[in-house]
């Protein structure tokens, strides 16, 4: 089975005006489209199809660059769709709101850290909040579409809150304001889903 491009559970204007429309619908149609059939086509036929693509990840080889980056835009943006808001879902709470305390003293130190990574990330890339086994949170970035389930990318566990910072996710509202951004990503958050993410990964 070839990988899909997902379907969005919302509309492209769902996160307006934090997210614009336009935004959305490049970023979901061209880029993630783009990555996803790239993906299909450098598996093909290899020892990697049929795989599922956290299997894909976690087994890497980093120097196969195809499949590192066509992989890991894949899944990076299969997560950070899914952890978008566009109803105010929930607020952060209980076992995650005390993981992120215990780790970070308070919720705004930790949104103060997040937003560090993904500001002083050098050039394209992502910023994580992830967990260990055991409960343990921890926040890191990585370049390009490299991402936390990849062999020796220097941070590790399961991710459950993606940023995209790569200019084409926010430059037509944004341009070369991304603090701003990061700012308005705060407030289309659905914490729910990231403490379902969580409350399995743990």
């Amino acid at each position: 089975m070839a990988f899909e491009l997902p379907k969005l559970p919302y509309a492209y204007d769902a996160l307006e005006p934090h997210i614009d429309a336009r935004t959305m619908e490049i970023h979901h149609t061209k880029h993630h489209a783009g990555y996803t059939n790239n993906l299909n086509n450098a598996i093909k036929g290899t020892d990697l199809e049929g795989k599922s693509i956290e299997d894909i990840l976690t087994g890497l080889d980093m120097s196969n660059a195809a499949v590192r980056n066509n992989g890991g835009g894949f899944y990076n943006h299969n997560l950070f769709w899914e952890i978008l808001n566009p109803e105010e879902k929930g607020r952060l709470s209980g076992p995650l709101k005390e993981a992120i305390e215990a780790e970070y003293m308070s919720v705004d130190a930790f949104k103060e850290s997040f937003s560090k990574a993904a500001a002083t990330r050098f050039g394209s890339g992502w910023a994580w909040l992830c967990v260990h086994k055991g409960g343990k949170v921890e926040i890191c970035s990585t370049p390009n579409q490299d991402n936390p389930l990849m062999p020796g990318v220097g941070c590790g566990g399961t991710p459950i809150l993606a940023l995209d910072v790569w200019e084409h996710a926010y430059y037509l509202n944004y341009q070369n304001r991304r603090p701003d951004y990061i700012e308005a990503f705060f407030k289309v958050v659905n914490w729910n889903e990231v403490e379902r993410r969580y409350e399995a990964a743990k």
